[in-house]
């Protein structure tokens, strides 16, 4: 399902979507986000993250050299002007042809040109009675970027963790949803600022929301 066509005013293919992506299999994606490691720039543990970046050539996925996630205070008062490190993504998930498969879907519906980054940011967050898990605790923002994509993987034991778009800051959101499994949100990071809403438990244990934030260009540079 298309939410919104292409902009006339973008240079880019997308102004924002949603579409459920019914051919990729999500079950091969759900065991390597129990074993993520945390995000050591958020003091609470409640989120854990791996970051690789990737590009197409033809239809060879090549990954790309390690590096630092890096944004300007800008588009993130929490940790702007700093050199974030994460993680890489685990070999074997990188294996997956779903994996590929999706870095394609994105970079199809985009209509990137050849070679441009992907930066694939894998999230968990999570929730427990003591705390809420927020997946945007920057607050409403852009990510610096020209196009994102959000692909929701699993959702346990949680309320919220609605998604919203923002013409302006001030403005009402355009589009809010919670994101199901399979579905991917994209949206052109040039016109649109994003938040996605606190989670929290459902029941009694423990909550996660569990996805892949694809940005292009990869917002990667060097160490």
């Amino acid at each position: 399902m298309t939410i919104a066509l292409d902009s006339p005013e973008s240079t880019y293919a997308i102004s924002f979507g949603l579409e459920k992506i019914s051919h990729i299999q999500l079950e091969g994606f759900k065991s390597f986000f129990s074993a993520l490691p945390a995000d050591p720039f958020i003091k609470d543990r409640y989120r854990f993250r791996r970051l690789s970046s990737f590009r197409i050539s033809g239809n060879q996925l090549i990954q790309l050299p390690h590096g630092c996630l890096w944004q300007s205070r800008d588009y993130n008062p929490i940790a702007g002007d700093l050199k974030r490190e994460f993680a890489e993504l685990d070999d074997d998930l990188i294996a997956l042809a779903e994996f590929k498969q999706l870095l394609i879907e994105f970079s199809d519906r985009c209509k990137l040109k050849s070679g441009v980054s992907i930066g694939v940011h894998q999230i968990r967050t999570t929730c427990s009675a003591a705390n809420f898990g927020n997946p945007a605790p920057e607050g409403i923002h852009r990510d610096g970027c020209d196009c994102i994509g959000i692909f929701a993987i699993a959702r346990h034991n949680i309320l919220g963790g609605e998604t919203h778009l923002y013409a302006a800051r001030r403005e009402k959101p355009v589009f809010k949803k919670v994101l199901n499994p399979g579905e991917l949100l994209l949206v052109n990071d040039r016109e649109y600022f994003h938040y996605t809403t606190p989670i929290k438990l459902l029941t009694e244990g423990k909550g996660t929301r569990d996805v892949f934030v694809l940005t292009s260009p990869s917002l990667i540079s060097e160490l």
